[in-house]
């Protein structure tokens, strides 16, 4: 019992003296890595001191990162993370071990992937602990950059080998949880940078319980799905300018959204914001959010030949979006008006309604991010006699909030720089003000401004355009 408490107390200390650059460097020109490397796997209380202490020397460290390849680590490790008596914090922390070492270069990673793809990295994908899947994920991700990244990644990828544990990945996430962006960065590389979205999207819709049901693929969506796709529409949110866009991601979305469209309900008004818990709606509502994002992304390499809003647009994206709002049933306010000038119920049973709070938003937002810098998208819109119902859009609306933000600057994005949409409008004129039905009707009015002979939207908050 004192020799295991005089060796516990000494790897208390080495843990110490590595967490200081200058332990650190004494402990490496003494060889401590190598020392400790042989003493795996050992009890339980000193694997976890052990594997601190490597992860600490492995950290930014060339000569520990060596050595740790040169004494065999990979294979180590690969025992220790495959224990039946490996703790979550030990397979976490061994996780961190490996990709400290990863980074030091193709050669070390290589050697990491080679020890643990496929069957150790599955196992701990299904372990189901948010630290380990932070770590597991972080280590995907550095194995799969740089220049052998790719091939790499076409294997985390491929059906068989790689994809069921990208699917056990998700699946801890959504059940367990995660706390870190490892989960994000990762699904970015796989599915917006690379073009392996709907690959993976189809995947999680075909499991389920368990069993494979072919013959059900676009008859529903899974919790899962929603969950990527909420993912991805988090990280093309939050940080686009970090993100490379390929053409193939926004035009699986632009799928995915015409799919959700043939199974959602459009005849039960949703009561709540995304995310619902129904995962159709789910689907529906994350994909028009990417849309959104994807016609306002700017590749800031200009290095791509054809931008993702040109490609969606050239799939008919606006006359899409433009139908759906012609489908929906007027605005909440509008409705109200109506009735109270009827002195009774609007009937709508023709109109599809809102399946979540926001809907009708989205679908004006990603109209409003066409429709900047875009001539040819005014146009377009002008041509499809749809500028009264843009207008009709510039109002708020209990089941849609920022409906009425988004409809100017849609207005605004729509009249800038077109004359032929302003004069449009101007030609509806009486005098100096247009008042025709659809604007007057939701207190808006068109004003010519007489220096200028432009047109410009004035709500009834005075709001201008």
């Amino acid at each position: 019992m004192e020799a295991k408490a005089e060796s516990e107390e000494t790897l208390e200390k080495l843990l110490e003296a590595s967490k200081k650059p200058e332990g650190c460097t004494r402990l490496t020109t003494t060889g401590t890595l190598g020392a400790l490397l042989h003493r795996l796997p050992t009890t339980l209380p000193d694997v976890l001191l052990i594997l601190r202490i490597l992860r600490n020397l492995c950290a930014g460290q060339a000569a520990n990162q060596n050595a740790f390849l040169n004494n065999g680590g990979p294979a180590v490790m690969e025992a220790v993370l495959g224990s039946p008596l490996a703790t979550a914090e030990i397979r976490r922390v061994g996780l961190q071990l490996l990709g400290n070492v990863a980074l030091a270069g193709e050669e070390h990673r290589a050697a990491v992937w080679t020890a643990n793809f496929p069957s150790r990295f599955l196992e701990l994908a299904e372990f189901r602990e948010p630290g380990v899947c932070d770590a597991l994920c972080m280590l995907l991700d550095t194995c799969c950059s740089s220049v052998g990244g790719r091939r790499r990644l076409e294997e985390l990828c491929d059906d068989e080998k790689g994809m069921p544990i990208m699917l056990a990945i998700i699946m801890t996430a959504l059940t367990n949880g995660y706390q870190e962006e490892w989960l994000e960065w990762l699904v970015t590389k796989i599915c917006i940078e690379e073009p392996y979205f709907l690959q993976l999207f189809e995947k999680m819709g075909l499991a389920r319980d368990g069993y494979i049901y072919a013959d059900e693929k676009y008859t529903f969506f899974t919790n899962t799905q929603a969950f990527l796709l909420e993912l991805l529409s988090k990280c093309l949110s939050e940080r686009p300018g970090d993100i490379s866009m390929t053409n193939n991601f926004v035009l699986g979305i632009l799928k995915i959204f015409k799919e959700a469209t043939n199974v959602t309900d459009f005849i039960s008004r949703g009561t709540s914001a995304l995310p619902t818990g129904f995962p159709t709606t789910d689907v529906l509502g994350y994909s028009l959010m990417i849309l959104r994002d994807a016609c306002a992304w700017e590749d800031p390499s200009l290095a791509i030949l054809e931008a993702p809003v040109d490609s969606l647009l050239s799939a008919g994206l606006v006359e899409l979006i433009l139908a759906f709002l012609q489908e929906l049933e007027p605005p909440s306010i509008v409705r109200r008006s109506m009735a109270n000038t009827s002195g009774e119920a609007v009937m709508t049973e023709a109109k599809k309604v809102c399946p979540y709070k926001g809907f009708r938003r989205d679908l004006v937002s990603v109209i409003g991010n066409c429709l900047h810098g875009r001539k040819h998208v005014q146009d377009e819109i002008r041509k499809r006699n749809a500028i009264p119902l843009l207008l009709q859009q510039c109002v708020v609306d209990d089941d849609n909030p920022f409906l009425r933000e988004w409809g100017l600057l849609t207005a605004r994005n729509l009249l800038e720089g077109n004359l032929e949409n302003q004069q449009y409008i101007v030609e509806l004129q009486l005098q100096d003000t247009v008042n025709t039905p659809e604007i007057s009707g939701l207190g808006l009015k068109v004003e010519v401004d007489k220096n200028t002979g432009r047109a410009k939207l004035v709500n009834v908050s005075c709001a201008e355009l």
